[in-house]
Order: C-alpha cells, then sequence, then structure tokens
C-alpha cells in the first residue's frame, strides 16, 4: 500500500463522557458529553486547526490525542509503516514507544513548566524517560534545539529556572520540551493565547517553521481563526463536542456553510471602520452538554432552524467539505 494514502492520525467516532455526581454509593446516570462521535484524518507534513468557543471540548479533544484521557468510545490510529495502529487498545508498554512520536504543548507556559527543574533538566526530561542518550548525547542534543527555538547562547539558559524566564522564553522551552524526542505529530493547545500580541507571531512562526524542517503535523488547537488561517491547511469547527464543518481553511473563511461557523466568522472584528459587517444572528446562551438530545446541538441558537434540526444529524459532504445540516442534506 503506498504509505502517501495512509493518514499519519485517523480519528474514528471518538467519544469522552464524564460521569456528574458520581459517588462511591451512587453510578452516575448523567453524562457530560465532551466528545461525541469526532472524526477525522490528518495526513503527514499536514496540520488540522480545531476552532470553536470554550468548553466546545477541543483541550479533551487534544488530551484523548495524547492518550492523557481514556475515551469512553471510538478510536485513535497513529501511522507505523504501512499500517494504522489503533493507540487505544495498545498496552501500556507498547504505547510508550508510541508516545514517543507523540507530543503536547500546552497552553500555559507558566502552569506547564515544573518551576523546580532548570531548562535542561526540563526539556532532557523525555529523552530520559525513554532511555534515549548518554547524559553528554542529551545536553548536547538539549543544547542545539534551544538555539533552534530561539533561545541563544543556550550556555545562557541551560541551567535557569522557569521563573527567571518571559513567558514568550518558557513557551519556546516548552516547545522544545515537545520536540526534543523528534515527533511526528504535536498537539498544541492555543499555544499563543497566553503570550502578549508582540510576541505571538514570532512564537507561530517558529513553530510553522519548525514542522516544515522536521516534518512535524500538528492538531493546533484555537479560538482564533487569524491563527487557525496562519498555522493549518485545514479547520475543523466543533461545537458542544461535535465537528459540525471541517474543510480546507481557506474554503471555510470564505464561503462558510454550517450556521454557526457563519456567526463564528461574522463576529471577527474587521479593522476598517468603514466596513460594516452584519452582526451575528444566533440567539439565547449555549445549552448544558449534559445527556444532550439527539437533534443539532446548534439547535437552539440557531437562526435558520426548522423540524427537521430536531432528527438526529449525520455529516453530508459540500463542495469538498463536510458539513453537519439538515440545510445541505
Amino acid at each position: 500500500m503506498n504509505t502517501a494514502t495512509i493518514p499519519l492520525v485517523r480519528v474514528e467516532g471518538l467519544k469522552m463522557y464524564f460521569p456528574v455526581s458520581a459517588s462511591i454509593m451512587r453510578q452516575a446516570k448523567n453524562f457530560i458529553h465532551a466528545v461525541d462521535d469526532v472524526s477525522f484524518d490528518i495526513p503527514a507534513g499536514s496540520s488540522l486547526a480545531l476552532v470553536g468557543e470554550s468548553g466546545c471540548g477541543k483541550t479533551t479533544t487534544g488530551k484523548l490525542l495524547t492518550h492523557l484521557f481514556s475515551p469512553t468510545a471510538g478510536h485513535i490510529y497513529l501511522r507505523d509503516g504501512e499500517t494504522l495502529v489503533d493507540l487505544v487498545t495498545l498496552k501500556r508498554k507498547d504505547l510508550r514507544r508510541f508516545r514517543r512520536r507523540v507530543q503536547m504543548i500546552f497552553q500555559d507556559p507558566y502552569e506547564s513548566l515544573n518551576p523546580r527543574l532548570t531548562i535542561f533538566d526540563t526539556v532532557a526530561e523525555p529523552l530520559m524517560v525513554q532511555n534515549v542518550g548518554s547524559l553528554q548525547e542529551r545536553e548536547e542534543r538539549v543544547a542545539a534545539l534551544l538555539e533552534k527555538v530561539g533561545l541563544t547562547p543556550a550556555s545562557s539558559f541551560l541551567f535557569r529556572y522557569p521563573h527567571e524566564l518571559s513567558g514568550g522564553q518558557r513557551q519556546r522551552v516548552a516547545i522544545a520540551r515537545a520536540l526534543v524526542i523528534e515527533p511526528s505529530f504535536i498537539v498544541a493547545d492555543e499555544p499563543t493565547s497566553m503570550l502578549d500580541v508582540s510576541i505571538r507571531t514570532g512564537v507561530m512562526k517558529l513553530m510553522m517553521e519548525l514542522a516544515q524542517d522536521m516534518g512535524i503535523s500538528y492538531l493546533y488547537i484555537t479560538h482564533d481563526l487569524a491563527v487557525a488561517r496562519y498555522t493549518s491547511q485545514e479547520i475543523a469547527v466543533m461545537y458542544m463536542g461535535k465537528v459540525v464543518e471541517h474543510g480546507e481553511t481557506e474554503s471555510i473563511l470564505s464561503n462558510p456553510l454550517h450556521p454557526y461557523t457563519q456567526a463564528l466568522i461574522s463576529a471577527v472584528p474587521i479593522p476598517d471602520p468603514a466596513i460594516h459587517r452584519t452582526p451575528p444572528t444566533i440567539k439565547g446562551g449555549i445549552s448544558q452538554p449534559i445527556d444532550p438530545l439527539p437533534r443539532c446541538r446548534f439547535y437552539d441558537r440557531c437562526p435558520r432552524q426548522s423540524t427537521a434540526c430536531e432528527k438526529e444529524h449525520t455529516t453530508v459532504q459540500v463542495d469538498g467539505r463536510k458539513v453537519m445540516c439538515w440545510l445541505y442534506n
């Protein structure tokens, strides 16, 4: 089989339900549907942006892909040669080898770094866990990577502590830690949202350059459509645990199909005061994700709702993209 046709990552029917009001004496009867039947592919060398408002399940999806959570149901496949290996069914001893190929960059560089570890210990820790190289080889690799992410000279950063660095420098350390064992796939959970606007572009540019140089694919989690456009070839729009639209980035941004995607894009401010954009027409607030009805998750807020929307929804193909809306059936 031609490996070019096999995606690097494939997600099928992924679900994550969190129990509500469960205890030792009482089994949970209600569940929060944080991620509900999500499916997508990420080709090698490509990146997918997962966008949506806070609480829609983006970060939970990312943690599932890095096996920080075990899914309620579904499959997460990672390409291994000419085959796809299901990470959900792997035993612990086998999972360790695949963890070397999947890493995560967390949102908050102030919380994701251990304040008791030096920068060298922080970046070298994955090498120690994976038993890679001698101490001297680790020092050389860490120093080279710090130089690569712009922390120069590396010798002045190796034995400093996180509290001695700025936010941008901490995030560069977090990026170096994720890259040090040369993964093929990285989940980046809003890696620039905690940074000053003046340095966000520099960090994003760094990540894109490293992806190109090292052949890395990203799942880029963000609520910022401008960031999604800059970083990713495809966008998946998420709402209350469901992917409501998925397709090529420019196609979605220039012609959104799902009413929620249309509302997201219409809410983006335009810097030209002479241009007046029609405000979003969605209504109400986000519904509770506890045991939601099988109808469209956007039903209560949708300006184009109809009786057809009360039925269970399926994804349809429209102009080369996937849309979960009865308007296009």
